[in-house]
């Protein structure tokens, strides 16, 4: 490739730790308030109220844009609060879902994170953006905990008010090596042409060395192209050179990944079989449909995912929170990931509140209760949930990742159903990686 390679990519921002600064921030934005209490809307940790007053949450993401877009996640956030209303609230409690529109914009999740702590949020809940940078020193200045966001950044992982529910792209990539290990001869991978492009092949070839699997070859593509044939070309190239064992083909472009496949799809003919997998979040049931399901590009894909598949029964809780409260509501899809990580995130949300009883529920009491030990049950969708300061994954970079776990599906018939039951911790994996 030529020209100049772009800083920013909307598929995994950068994977350098964040500083930990959150009580920098809070002890500054306190004074701040102290001085110019006209020009602040609230005090840091004080917010949310009492009483019988409503608790009020925020969830974002974007919506309309030209990039990814993930309507369901606040509106599925709006369902759940009508349906915890209808059964008697948060102890007792009203429970307040205010939405924003992230629009794939810093200014915009700025803006967001900025009408969080006006609005007295006591917790951003189930949220998408891929711009931390812009609304996690808001958030943490103001003490506004954030729970269960999509994982798309690194700095989800690294901040002390974030709880993340799963482990982001760096588990889903560690697990898809681990997978295409034994089952894969030559691997390419075609990532995008960044800085943060280049943190991907490190996290496949953990996963394909902790299986005896020599490491991937790298691929680098714009992440803005309207077409990857020359790209297909050479991974097909790349993964048929031995004739007895079929390579795998492992595109890593986020919302680009399905451009490649119409390319790949193409020219595919001209060269043996190989087998393609990919990562939850640039794949999904709407993806593979659109796509042509069986007779389609993904048929015969593995993807690794985070939680279980959609028909699982585990998910009943959430289908019938949908059926309630949001039936007929297209932009709620059960099958989307970001759907399901709301609702999960609201499960940890509520398992916080209920832990206070008859409490002062605010965003420190929130927090306290989160970092206190509270082990959260989330009805098997993921391990226990519970946070600590620095966990396993504290000297790779990601010492709030307590979810390693991923599941491997597969595209059978033009369906993402279960390739393997339970779930797989890649913890080992992640840690013994080299990342540097």
């Amino acid at each position: 490739m030529t020209g100049r390679r772009r800083i920013r990519s909307t598929f995994l921002p950068r994977l350098l730790p964040r500083r930990i600064r959150a009580g920098a921030l809070a002890t500054g934005a306190l004074v701040a308030c102290a001085s110019l209490a006209a020009g602040c809307g609230i005090v840091p940790g004080a917010t949310g109220g009492s009483g019988d007053d409503p608790i009020t949450v925020m969830t974002w993401a974007p919506e309309n844009t030209a990039t990814t877009n993930k309507p369901g996640m606040p509106a599925f956030a709006q369902a759940y609060a009508r349906w915890v209303n209808a059964q008697g609230g948060l102890n007792g409690r009203r429970l307040h879902v205010l939405t924003c529109n992230d629009r794939n914009d810093t200014v915009a999740a700025a803006r967001c994170a900025r009408r969080a702590v006006q609005e007295n949020a006591v917790a951003v809940v189930g949220s998408y953006s891929v711009h931390a940078d812009s609304f996690l020193p808001t958030l943490e200045g103001a003490g506004i905990p954030y729970i269960g966001g999509y994982g798309i950044t690194n700095d989800e992982f690294t901040s002390p008010l974030s709880y993340p529910v799963n482990g982001g792209q760096p588990v889903l990539l560690a697990g898809l090596g681990r997978t295409l290990a034994g089952t894969c001869g030559p691997v390419t991978l075609i990532r995008p042409d960044t800085i943060a492009g280049d943190q991907l092949p490190p996290l496949l070839d953990s996963g394909l060395e902790a299986g005896g699997h020599a490491p991937t070859g790298d691929l680098r593509a714009a992440e803005d192209a309207t077409a990857y044939g020359e790209e297909a070309r050479q991974a097909l190239q790349r993964t048929t050179t031995d004739p007895a064992k079929p390579g795998c083909v492992v595109p890593a472009l986020g919302d680009r990944t399905g451009t490649f496949m119409d390319s790949f799809r193409r020219v595919r003919s001209d060269y043996p079989d190989v087998r393609t997998a990919t990562v939850l979040g640039s794949v999904d049931q709407t993806t593979i449909d659109a796509s042509g399901g069986a007779s389609g590009p993904y048929e015969g894909s593995y993807v690794t995912g985070w939680y279980p598949a959609a028909s699982d029964a585990r998910w009943k809780p959430m289908k019938k929170v949908i059926k309630e409260e949001a039936f007929g509501d297209n932009r709620i899809d059960p099958a989307d990931a970001g759907v399901q990580t709301t609702w999960i995130a609201y499960t940890v949300f509520r398992q916080a509140v209920e832990s206070l009883g008859d409490g002062e529920v605010t965003a420190d009491t929130v927090t306290e209760a989160l970092n206190g030990g509270l082990k959260v049950d989330t009805g098997g969708l993921t391990p226990t949930l519970r946070w600590k300061f620095q966990d396993e994954l504290a000297a790779v970079g990601f010492p709030r990742l307590v979810n390693a776990n991923v599941t491997l599906q597969v595209v059978r018939e033009g369906r993402l159903v279960s390739a393997r039951n339970g779930f797989t911790d890649v913890t080992r994996t992640l840690r013994e990686a080299d990342l540097a």
